[in-house]
């Protein structure tokens, strides 16, 4: 797992072929006025962006995620966004199993860690990291890139 501030972006281009890509099509949009959907940046990066009230840590926790397929990177826009992680090498509880279609294992665990992301900070979560996002008071907007492995 990686967290930054967007301004800070062009040193993990390196880690995936992709991260180029995908930061670059960031910088070119008004994220502040991007509206809600999914955005096609090419072959292998999709873009998610959501205007959502936040959830409880409960409520997160019913989705505790990780992906096997994909890297996302989480940008949150505006609000303040608190995200709980947990490496998967200490998780032993699935509450689904991988679901190839969707990409996606679910977990009942307890994160090891709860961190914040506000204006423009991300977090990057590679395959081996869980994650609960969306845990905040108020309304969140942020943006999730799918980056295919």
């Amino acid at each position: 797992m990686i967290i930054d501030s967007l301004e800070n972006s062009a040193k993990y281009n390196s880690l995936n072929p992709l991260f180029s890509a995908a930061f670059e099509w960031i910088s070119n949009q008004d994220l502040t006025t991007l509206e809600d959907g999914n955005y096609q940046i090419q072959d292998g990066l999709k873009a998610i962006m959501s205007t959502k009230g936040g959830k409880t840590a409960a409520e997160s926790l019913e989705k505790f995620e990780c992906h096997q397929k994909a890297i996302d990177i989480q940008l949150c826009i505006s609000g303040t966004e608190t995200i709980g992680w947990k490496p998967i090498s200490k998780c032993q509880n699935f509450r689904a199993e991988y679901n190839p279609e969707k990409d996606v294992t679910f977990y009942n665990e307890t994160p090891d860690m709860y961190f914040q992301l506000t204006d423009n900070q991300f977090g990057i979560f590679f395959p081996e990291d869980v994650h609960a996002p969306m845990i905040g008071d108020g309304v969140i907007k942020k943006l999730v890139v799918k980056v295919k492995i």
